[in-house]
């Protein structure tokens, strides 16, 4: 299934590889590696994590504090949020 992003949750995983990077070189890209992995096992099991709604789940990633946020849809998963899970909690959800 094919995986897209809201164009604000692109922006939040851009901004988070440079934030991690700026910390300590090379940290930014072990980020999106991370990242990556956690699409990929999104987009083998979709149903596997923890629903948030009725129509969003949340898949939290392994090494940083970082959830995706994403919804089903018959063509697709939409990624609605690369979340910081330490900063202010559902900030996300006028964007479904």
């Amino acid at each position: 299934m094919k995986i897209n992003f809201l164009e604000i949750a692109q922006i939040e995983l851009n901004d988070a590889i440079e934030y991690y990077n700026y910390e300590v070189p090379g940290f930014g890209d072990a980020f999106l590696t991370e990242i990556l992995n956690a699409l990929d096992r999104i987009g083998e099991f979709p149903k596997a994590w923890q629903a948030c709604s009725k129509r969003t789940r949340r898949c939290q990633t392994r090494r940083f504090p970082y959830g995706i946020i994403y919804q089903i849809r018959e063509k697709e998963i939409l990624i609605v949020a690369i979340a910081n899970l330490h900063r202010k909690p559902n900030y996300w959800k006028d964007r479904i």
